[in-house]
């Protein structure tokens, strides 16, 4: 036989045993994923998700495949793990698999893998770690940072007081009140609520969350490539971002012209002395697009989270008025008219703290969790998730999981209490999520929500203009973020 022909044949036999081999493979690997729906080209399973409500579609969908199964968004393959049981066991148990973030280019096109929402490894490590520690000197978790709460508290019962009864939006005053115990620490100011420019960006970050949970910041999310170009709704989610990264951007450099690197005076000094430390550095993750990136996380978590919770709740609370009543007779009953609420009030107030629990549970803030992605190839409950799948620990199965929760689509603020009306805790409460990537601010989002509902309840009762049979407590959006239907509300002083 001919060299040449020898050599043809036997690269033809190589490289045919090869492609044997990784198909194999490919067939063996995608045999070993969870079950799931078939999925079309190019759009994967997206006309089988719901786009208003993504969370309960998924959760229905679980009923079929079980509590681990697959889809693919677009061409992205995604595991969903549902219910209470599967994701404390992913979250918690193999915390480190499944701890890293996934891509959202919505966030990604500003962040660009850095602060400490969207990032991964050890510039995220050491990042979080930072980030825990300076918010505490600056009085995150202790006594200063409840007194500003309370502080800003009782600037925002004066500011209803102006309202003289009239019912109004409180969507932007909620924003501005939890906004400004966020400001005191990366900023270490607050700002006054008629500042145009500070409610002009906080207008801003509240349509961007909107555009992210809508079916346009779904599709840029899903289909980047193409939708980056295609003019629409989504567009305005990168200016809106990029007006506040601006912003940060100068209050950075009014810091940077009056730094005292022996007296830090907020986060972003302490982030600047950092930096001048670790100049010679080469690879330190301590760099001025690293601190816009991580005020930019903090200060939209400070502005979104609590401030629509707080939203949410007060248009719970007129549906229900009989709640309403109850709360005020226990805080009539346990403090005077004269005592500032504070924290330690939180723990003889069973019925108050056990209503805040069950507005956060029922709200479903988060449905779909941050997107998680797995740190490398991960056996769970006997598949095999491939390293970088993305995955969703689905928060909303857990916290209407009727397993954990008795009747869960029912507001019932029972849920967290027991025969005696004590205070009962529930390890699937998990609105901040679980495991490595817990929200940072949990507790100072605990301090607030009790501080600020109690000292407004303390000082009004609520009053709204349509009856409560016709209140609608369904979400407006629920996708990204659940959002409340717009209402107004009086505040009514007692």
């Amino acid at each position: 036989m001919d060299v040449a022909v020898a050599q043809t044949l036997f690269l033809a036999v190589s490289l045919s045993c090869l492609m044997i081999f990784f198909v194999r493979k490919r067939m063996y690997q995608r045999d070993k994923l969870p079950p799931g729906p078939t999925p079309l080209p190019f759009i994967g399973n997206l006309l089988q998700i719901e786009t208003n409500g993504t969370g309960k579609a998924l959760m229905k969908m679980s009923e079929k495949y079980g509590p681990v199964f697959r889809l693919y968004l677009g061409s992205k393959l995604t595991v969903v793990v549902c219910g209470y049981e599967a994701v404390k066991e992913a979250l918690v148990d193999q915390g480190e698999a499944f701890g890293g973030r996934g891509s959202m280019e919505t966030f990604n096109q500003v962040l660009q893998g850095f602060g400490i929402g969207f990032s991964n490894g050890e510039n995220w490590k050491q990042t979080r770690q930072f980030s825990l520690l300076t918010m505490k000197d600056f009085g995150m978790g202790k006594k200063g940072i409840e007194e500003r709460i309370q502080e800003e508290a009782q600037i925002l019962v004066e500011e209803f007081r102006k309202t003289k009864q009239l019912p109004f939006d409180p969507t932007f005053f909620f924003c501005q009140m939890t906004e400004n115990v966020i400001c005191s620490i990366i900023f270490g100011d607050r700002f006054d609520y008629d500042d145009k420019e500070f409610l002009g960006l906080l207008q801003m970050i509240n349509e961007s969350f909107r555009l992210i949970s809508s079916i346009w910041g779904q599709l840029y999310n899903i289909f980047t490539s193409i939708m980056k170009y295609v003019p629409g709704p989504h567009q305005r989610i990168r200016q809106c971002f990029e007006s506040l990264e601006d912003y940060i951007l100068k209050k950075v450099k009014q810091n940077q012209e009056t730094l005292d690197p022996n007296n830090p005076r907020n986060f972003i000094d302490s982030f600047l002395i950092k930096i001048d430390q670790e100049k010679q550095n080469p690879s330190s993750y301590f760099h001025m697009k690293n601190l816009t990136a991580t005020v930019f996380s903090i200060f939209l978590g400070g502005a979104e989270t609590t401030s629509t919770t707080l939203r949410y709740g007060f248009l719970i609370l007129l549906k229900y008025p009989e709640i309403e009543e109850k709360l005020h007779e226990e805080i009539d009953r346990k403090m005077n008219r004269e005592h500032i609420p504070c924290f330690e009030d939180r723990s003889k107030m069973p019925y108050t703290n056990a209503v805040i629990h069950e507005i956060q549970r029922f709200i479903d803030l988060i449905p779909l969790n941050g997107i998680h992605e797995v740190t490398k190839d991960t056996q769970f409950r006997g598949y095999t998730i491939p390293k970088g799948t993305q995955v969703i620990p689905l928060l909303h199965s857990v916290l209407w999981d009727p397993t954990q929760f008795s009747d869960p689509e029912s507001f019932n603020p029972g849920h967290f209490l027991d025969e005696k009306g004590n205070f009962k805790k529930n390890d699937a409460f998990i609105p901040f999520s679980a495991g490595k990537r817990i929200c940072l601010g949990e507790g100072l989002a605990r301090m607030e929500l009790f501080l600020f509902f109690v000292s407004i309840l303390q000082n009004f009762s609520l009053k709204s203009n349509t009856p409560p049979k016709d209140i609608d407590i369904s979400p407006a959006v629920s996708n990204f973020s659940n959002f409340p239907h717009f209402y107004e509300i009086s505040f009514i002083p007692r």
